[in-house]
């Protein structure tokens, strides 16, 4: 395979130093390894520490010292308005305008939240599409949901199986299915990026064929919010959530996130309540009608956790100040190299899941060791005590990210020379 790479340690440190982003990197704390940093490309599972959070953190622990309940009030990011100090740089990462967008809750918590306004079936429509193999979250959340109106998984609850080589799903096999079932379906539930197969959807060629059957559509973003450029807005999604610890880097358990498409701004949809929800300007006022803050705002439930949004404030400043595009464009290289070094230097050990269309997919690279899953898992442990740092999915996919804001080529140039020194040692015994 012909490309611009080489499989050096000297053309990777060239690409690093020449790496218009190089700087972020150290804005980062690298987890260490016996000896040196380790090369982390967990990015998709959780995002590394930005060395300014440990000062943002204790700026507000300070303020609560000093001020007390007056924080809510006084101090540079008064405590009242702080998921609006996230708001501006959280719509940029999505491509959303800022009020179609808010930082609540986790992931799970959301899409039900999410759900109780968009998914409002009836005898006639009342059915859910999600991919085969959906993560967790949405599986449990669409069944419950579905049993929640009185329906039956069995009957209301359809799965696109995946058409193509290595289980990913192609747009004709959306097509097919919302051609069979569009007129019973009432919401598709998508991901942006599949956690498994690591394949990125089409936002908007989706929603417009979701709308086109006359259904809601609503995305899981988990791992495409800060890894692609998502132009949530222009897609014309219902809505979509995301939680904020992977390539937001908003540590464990952060903060998640909601975006509602400005045109149900002020829906008089069906939705669960809470004061925060409540118009600003008359939320302290007590009164009994629950009237909604127009946009995404208008869906909180609770005050936000001041503490744990702190971290995600830092890095999305970060964020802005890389750019997506930008991003984007480095994320493309770095990977590009990764699946250049897998079937160039290693096709006789790995096979990659993931599409080889780049705009197909975002930073991370579903990668299979050809001896199965038993040889997967040695060398998956082998990587991890020499401090490569992936993550593995049953059955059988070792995930590798390069994050573009702090992994670099010479990361990528590492993984490959350990799966050949894993790979000789296994020849060798």
């Amino acid at each position: 395979m012909s490309a611009p790479y080489e499989a050096t340690a000297a053309w990777a440190h060239a690409r690093d130093a020449a790496d218009p982003l190089r700087a972020f990197r150290d804005e980062f704390l690298i987890p260490p390894h016996e000896h040196g940093e380790s090369h982390y490309f967990c990015g998709n599972s959780l995002g590394l520490q930005p060395r300014a959070v440990r000062e943002a953190v204790n700026a507000e622990l300070n303020y609560w010292g000093e001020l007390g309940v007056e924080g809510h009030f006084k101090g540079r990011l008064p405590w009242m308005d702080y998921h609006e100090f996230v708001r501006d740089h959280l719509a940029e990462v999505v491509g959303a305008q800022p009020d179609e967008v808010v930082a609540m809750n986790t992931l799970g918590v959301n899409l039900h939240l999410m759900m109780v306004s968009f998914y409002c079936p009836t005898p006639d429509r009342h059915a859910i599409l999600i991919e085969a193999g959906a993560f967790p979250t949405d599986r449990y959340a669409v069944e419950s949901q579905i049993r929640y109106h009185g329906f039956s998984p069995k009957l209301s609850l359809i799965e696109l199986e995946a058409d193509e080589p290595n289980g990913t799903i192609s747009m004709a096999a959306i097509e097919r299915a919302l051609a069979e079932h569009g007129s019973r379906i009432a919401l598709v539930m998508l991901p942006g990026v599949q956690y498994r197969t690591g394949q990125a959807f089409d936002l908007k060629a989706i929603t417009e064929l979701a709308h086109k059957h006359g259904c809601m559509m609503g995305f899981d973003l988990a791992h495409a919010v800060g890894n692609l450029p998502l132009r949530l807005h222009d897609s014309g999604a219902d809505f979509a959530i995301w939680c904020s610890y992977k390539y937001l880097n908003g540590g464990p358990g952060a903060v998640g996130g909601a975006f509602v498409h400005a045109r149900h701004a002020r829906a008089a949809l069906p939705r669960f309540a809470g004061w925060w929800g409540h118009d600003k300007t008359t939320r302290f006022q007590m009164g009994p009608d629950f009237v909604p803050t127009p946009g995404a705002d208008g869906w909180q439930l609770s005050n936000p956790p001041i503490l744990a949004l702190v971290p995600l404030r830092v890095s999305l400043e970060i964020f802005h100040r890389a750019g997506m595009s930008r991003l984007r464009e480095k994320s493309q290289q770095l990977t590009g190299y990764l699946e250049w070094l897998v079937r160039s230097q290693l096709h006789d050990v790995l096979d990659i899941v993931t599409p080889m269309e780049t705009e197909r997919r975002g930073s991370q690279l579903s990668i299979r060791v050809l001896g199965g899953r038993t040889q997967g898992r040695t060398l998956f442990e082998y990587l991890t005590e020499h401090g490569i740092i992936g993550d593995w999915r049953e059955p059988d996919v070792i995930r590798i990210s390069p994050a573009p804001l702090y992994n670099r080529f010479a990361d990528c140039l590492a993984f490959s020379e350990a799966t050949k020194k894993w790979h000789a040692s296994q020849t060798r015994a």
